[in-house]
């Protein structure tokens, strides 16, 4: 299990085979479910040019590895890897990387459209966006949509 928050952009797909590299899981899994989540230049109508995403390092650290943990009692895993940006973003640039690893699919599919979720929507994160009309915070949206 692996959790990092980088302040610079970084490759998910270099970091899903390092990872299993790393780690040697090339011939336990038979399933891996990944998410990236990248930066849009666009929100609520709006163009956007970047973003700023804060976070509190120990607080933020700690509720992702408690996310894996979590995801691991909840289902038959062989490893998670989650990694998520801070600062400065632009447009196109990834700002998450989840990837579970299990023997079959339904088990790392599950886990990863949960950490999603979790990561979305309760993750200790706080989004300014920098638009024409002037920068903005945005409010979490935690109807789950």
């Amino acid at each position: 299990m692996a959790s990092r928050i980088l302040e610079q952009a970084f490759d998910p797909w270099q970091l899903i085979s390092q990872h299993q590299a790393d780690n040697k899981l090339s011939i336990q899994f038979g399933a891996t479910a990944t998410f990236i989540g990248t930066m849009r230049d666009f929100n609520d109508n709006a163009d956007v040019s970047a973003m700023t995403l804060e976070h509190y390092p120990a607080m933020t650290q700690r509720y992702i590895d408690k996310l894996i943990d979590e995801a691991k009692q909840q289902w038959d895993l062989l490893d998670v890897l989650i990694v998520h940006r801070v600062g400065n973003i632009k447009p196109a640039e990834p700002i998450m990387l989840i990837a579970c690893w299990s023997a079959h699919r339904r088990a790392s599919l599950d886990a990863c459209s949960w950490l999603i979720e979790e990561l979305k929507h309760r993750a200790p994160f706080w989004k300014k966006e920098v638009r024409l009309d002037g920068e903005r915070w945005v409010e979490k949206n935690t109807d789950g949509l």
